[in-house]
């Protein structure tokens, strides 16, 4: 699988993605917004535009939508409760769904509400014999899990909804999944994982790292990593629960891993 990650210059750091077969040079746009930009990164790159996908009814996840079809014929996929929120979607994904892209690359939709009702992360499976890093397991995450972080709730979502999703599947995702996500929020995520556990020599050490990077290409994070400096993976951790208490003074002497994901989403909604 080939995959273009792709910045867009606004104030909410957004990621769009092109994801293409090496056989047959077919893409899928997954969450255009910047669609100028989409658009001259696939003619640069010689692949042809054939699906467009999107994580969920944003407007910066939606707003390239119809420029991008207009100009390669491209079908539309998007979760299958938004298709009253997203205009002339073609197909609905459901849990288990398959999205193929040439004749190599396949994408499985997986159902993960909590930013919103209606949003889909797309699984590659990856390749049995793994011979290269773009052959592993890798996560379009769109606004769902962020690179250090989760997403929030506020517009259309719930945060016990979000922790089910997490428990149910994105926890338990192979370690060496690559994630993709909607936004580039890794530094100011870090950092909050640092407020609630300062003593995180790993969270630490990637922070210092990225705080001199000055290169053009992009951090990509896996769940091992997540597991590491990810506070929301990270939610037995004694030191985490003991500076949550200082906010949450009623937390339970041994919170629940629930209540313990519930109490970092509401700080961070306010950090």
């Amino acid at each position: 699988m080939l995959v273009e990650q792709i910045a867009v210059n606004n104030s909410l750091r957004n990621y769009m993605y092109l994801v293409a077969c090496p056989e047959t040079r077919e893409a899928a746009a997954i969450d255009p917004f910047d669609h100028a930009l989409l658009l001259d990164r696939a003619h640069r790159l010689g692949w042809t535009i054939r699906g467009v996908i999107n994580t969920h009814e944003h407007y910066d996840h939606i707003g390239g939508n119809e420029s991008v079809i207009a100009a390669t014929g491209a079908k539309l996929f998007a979760h299958h409760r938004a298709l009253d929120k997203i205009p002339n979607v073609d197909e609905g994904l459901r849990a288990g769904d398959a999205v193929q892209i040439g004749t190599t690359v396949e994408l499985i939709s997986l159902d993960t509400p909590g930013h919103t009702f209606c949003h889909t992360c797309l699984y590659f499976m990856g390749r049995a014999d793994m011979r290269s890093q773009a052959d592993q397991p890798a996560l379009f995450s769109g606004d769902t899990l962020f690179n250090a972080g989760v997403g929030n709730c506020h517009n259309g979502g719930n945060p016990q909804t979000m922790y089910q999703t997490f428990k149910e599947q994105l926890f338990l995702l192979p370690d060496n999944t690559r994630i993709f996500p909607g936004h580039d929020y890794i530094v100011n995520n870090l950092r909050f994982t640092l407020d609630r556990e300062p003593n995180n020599s790993a969270a630490t050490a990637l922070l210092s790292a990225l705080e001199q990077w000055s290169g053009e290409s992009h951090f990509i994070s896996n769940i091992a990593l997540e597991k590491l400096v990810n506070a929301f993976f990270r939610l037995n951790c004694q030191e985490i629960i003991d500076t949550l208490r200082q906010k949450i003074p009623d937390l339970e002497e041994k919170p629940s891993e629930e209540a313990v994901f519930l109490g970092l989403r509401h700080l961070r909604d306010n950090w």
